[in-house]
């Protein structure tokens, strides 16, 4: 057989069929990164845009609400309850950069889903921050649906965590900070967080999320301890550490 023969000889079956499953392997690997691409894309932006808007809308209906006139003095409450279900009130960390979160009662992923904090339920009870004693203890997604924790890793010691409710400004100061623990240590949200180097009852307020960034592994703590109160006045003045 001759050389120009020998060049137009077709090539062998195994040899084609080893080619059209080389391409149909590229073609189905192009499609699957195309398709993790846009789940990433989804959960890490999208999810923070829905949260976002469910999230702000929720929060001005509870400022709408607290507008509207006091209960009577003939039903006393607590204060707590000038708020509403739909929220407890609204949390400011300036170092976090994230403006206000609303926060409300439980952590269940259906609650914090809506880019909002919530207050622990379970497996250890949260105190409120009217009550005199206890650990006001929050949670918060770090990445996807609001990520409003995102930056905890900005809190530092001293820093300021202010809590609103309709009647009162909370002033909390950061004085310790856990990096990274066990997502199944509870007792960085006991009433005293022992293992923030405190050993007596006092007003605490602390923050959890998870960490390392995307990932839910382990969980990332700040605890502060409340050093003041004040009133809300008609202007809803802001607190210092706030201006």
């Amino acid at each position: 057989m001759s050389r120009a023969r020998r060049r137009k000889a077709p090539p062998p079956a195994d040899r084609s069929l080893i080619a059209g499953f080389l391409s149909l392997l590229g073609e189905l690997l192009i499609t699957v990164g195309l398709v993790l691409g846009l789940f990433v894309a989804y959960s890490l932006w999208w999810t923070n845009v829905l949260a976002d808007r469910q999230a702000s809308a929720r929060g001005d209906e509870v400022r709408q609400r607290w507008q509207s006139p006091s209960p009577a003095a003939s039903t006393p409450a607590q204060p707590g309850a000038l708020d509403t279900k739909d929220g407890i009130g609204f949390l400011h960390v300036p170092a976090m950069k994230n403006g206000e979160v609303l926060v409300k009662e439980s952590t269940a992923p259906d609650v914090l889903d809506d880019g909002v904090a919530g207050y622990y339920t379970e497996p250890v009870k949260s105190a409120l921050p009217w009550d005199a004693k206890g650990n006001f203890a929050l949670a918060a997604h770090r990445d996807g649906h609001g990520a409003k924790f995102h930056n905890i890793d900005k809190v530092k010691n001293g820093d300021a965590i202010v809590f609103e409710t309709r009647d009162t400004w909370y002033v909390y100061k950061v004085f310790a900070e856990l990096k990274q623990t066990s997502k199944y240590n509870v007792d960085v949200i006991n009433p005293v967080p022992k293992e923030s180097g405190k050993t007596a009852p006092g007003r605490y307020i602390t923050l959890t999320t998870c960490t390392p960034v995307y990932t839910s592994k382990f969980r990332y703590v700040v605890w502060g301890e409340l050093v003041r109160t004040e009133k809300v006045d008609d202007k809803r003045t802001l607190p210092a550490e706030l201006r």
